[in-house]
C-alpha cells in the first residue's frame, strides 16, 4: 500500500495536468465529446480494451491481470455543471457559463491514473478491471443510459467502486460507510391553476398565488408530522413562479423542487402525501393541481464487507486521518443504479484547504479544491483494488 501512494505522488504532475485541462474545457452531460477523447487515448495507450459512445459519450476500458479473478467496477464521472466560474484560478473554465463545480474533473483525472498505476501492477492482479467513464451524472441519467447499454454485462462486475472529492470537509478526512451513505431523489413540477383576473378585482378571480402559498406551507409539515423524528428526509420548494405585472392576477402558478429520502417505505409515504397536500389544498381553495414526478435516482447503500476493507485501507495508508464511519448525505448520486445490481462502497475524500480558500460550496462558482487530494484519493482506489484482486 505505501508503494501506491508513493507512485501516486510521483505520478501527481500527470494527475494534476490532466485535471487542470479538464478543468479548462468543461463539457456539459451527454456532450463531453473532447474528454471522452482524452480519456480513449490513454486508456488506449496502456494496451487496454477500449469501447466508447457508450450511453453516447461514456467510456469503457477492461484491465485483465494476470490471473483469473472477480471483476472490479470502478466508475469515474466526467460532466461539467451549467454554471459561470468566479474562482480567478489560472486554470479556469474557457467555456462561458459552464464549469467544473463539482470536482468531477478530478475523478475523471483520478481515474486515469489509477489505470496507469494498477497497469503497471497488473501482473500483481488476479482478476479484471473494468474503468467506466460516465456522462451526465448531473441528474440527466448517465449511469442508467450506461446500465441500459450493458455496463453492467460483458464482463458482469461482482464489485463497484467509486469516489467523490468532498469539499465538506477537509484534506485529511475520509468519509466511508456501510449502508446507506446518499440519499434517494425526486424532482418535482406542480403547475396550479386558478382563475386570473385584474388585481384590484380579486373576488372575480380564483388566485392559485394563495394557493400555492398554502400549498408550500403544507409541503414542510411532511418532514415535521409525518415522518419519523429517527428518520430522515427533505421536502424542498426551491422555485416559484407566477405572473409578471403588479396588477394582474395570473391564471396559474409553477413551483418546482426535490424530495429526497434515504428508506423506501419513507419514500413512499412523502410521495402518497405530497400528492394528497398538493391536490387537496388546491381544490380547497378552487384551484386544479397537476402534478409531475420524476425519480433521478435511489439512494446509494454500501455493502458492509466491501466498505470494511476499504475502511482498513483507508486507516492503514493514511494513519494519521480521520475514517468518518458515520457519515451521510442528503445529496444523491446515479452511481446507485449500478450499486443497486451490483454490492460496492462509494466513499469521500475531503478535499478543502481553507487556509488556500480552496473550500466553495459543490455547485456553486467558486468552487475548487486542493488538489493535493488527488494522489491520496489515487492510491486509495488503486490500494483497495489491488488488496480486492491479490494472489
Amino acid at each position: 500500500m505505501d508503494s501506491f501512494l508513493k507512485e501516486a505522488r510521483e505520478v501527481f504532475p500527470f494527475t494534476q495536468a490532466l485535471r487542470r485541462d479538464f478543468h479548462c474545457h468543461p463539457e456539459l452531460g451527454f456532450q463531453e465529446v473532447r474528454t471522452a477523447g482524452i480519456v480513449a487515448r490513454q486508456l488506449t495507450e496502456l494496451n487496454m480494451e477500449v469501447s466508447t459512445g457508450i450511453a453516447d459519450t461514456g467510456v469503457v476500458a477492461l484491465l485483465e491481470g494476470s490471473r483469473a479473478g472477480p471483476v472490479v467496477l470502478l466508475r469515474f464521472d466526467m460532466d461539467a455543471l451549467p454554471i459561470l466560474e468566479e474562482t480567478g484560478a489560472e486554470y479556469a473554465s474557457q467555456v462561458p457559463g459552464v464549469m467544473h463545480a463539482c470536482g468531477h474533473d478530478g475523478h475523471t483525472a483520478i481515474g486515469l491514473s489509477v489505470a496507469r498505476l494498477l497497469h503497471d501492477h497488473r501482473n500483481e492482479l488476479a482478476g479484471t478491471v473494468k474503468f467506466v467513464f460516465q456522462p451526465a451524472e448531473e441528474g440527466l441519467g448517465g449511469a442508467e443510459g450506461m446500465v441500459s447499454a450493458g455496463v453492467l454485462e460483458n464482463p458482469k462486475p461482482d464489485i463497484t467502486l467509486a469516489l467523490h472529492l468532498w469539499n465538506e470537509k477537509p484534506l485529511g478526512w475520509f468519509g466511508i460507510t456501510p449502508g446507506p451513505i446518499m440519499a434517494a431523489s425526486e424532482i418535482f413540477r406542480v403547475k396550479i391553476t386558478g382563475r386570473g383576473g385584474h388585481g384590484a378585482l380579486p373576488n372575480l378571480t380564483i388566485d392559485p398565488i394563495v394557493a400555492a402559498t398554502q400549498v408550500i406551507t403544507s409541503l414542510q409539515t411532511i418532514v415535521s408530522r409525518n415522518v419519523s423524528p429517527l428518520d430522515t428526509a427533505v421536502v424542498t420548494v426551491s422555485s416559484l413562479h407566477a405572473g409578471e405585472a403588479f396588477n394582474v392576477i395570473p391564471a396559474d402558478v409553477e413551483i418546482k423542487g426535490t424530495i429526497r429520502t434515504f428508506k423506501l417505505e419513507v419514500r413512499e409515504m412523502i410521495l402518497n402525501r405530497f400528492q394528497e397536500i398538493v391536490e387537496g389544498v388546491s381544490k380547497a381553495l378552487g384551484c386544479v393541481a397537476e402534478i409531475e414526478l420524476k425519480k433521478l435516482t435511489p439512494a446509494v447503500r454500501n455493502d458492509l464487507e466491501i466498505t470494511q476493507k476499504v475502511k482498513e485501507i483507508a486507516a492503514e495508508m493514511f494513519p494519521e486521518s480521520q475514517v468518518d464511519t458515520s457519515f451521510c448525505t442528503m445529496g444523491s448520486e446515479d452511481m446507485a443504479y449500478m450499486m443497486e445490481a451490483i454490492p460496492g462502497c462509494y466513499f469521500f475524500v475531503g478535499s478543502a484547504n481553507h487556509k488556500k480558500g480552496l473550500d466553495g460550496a459543490h455547485h456553486s462558482s467558486r468552487f475548487d479544491f486542493d488538489e493535493q487530494a488527488l494522489p491520496v484519493a489515487i492510491a486509495l482506489m488503486a490500494s483497495v483494488v489491488a488488496n480486492l484482486l491479490k494472489s
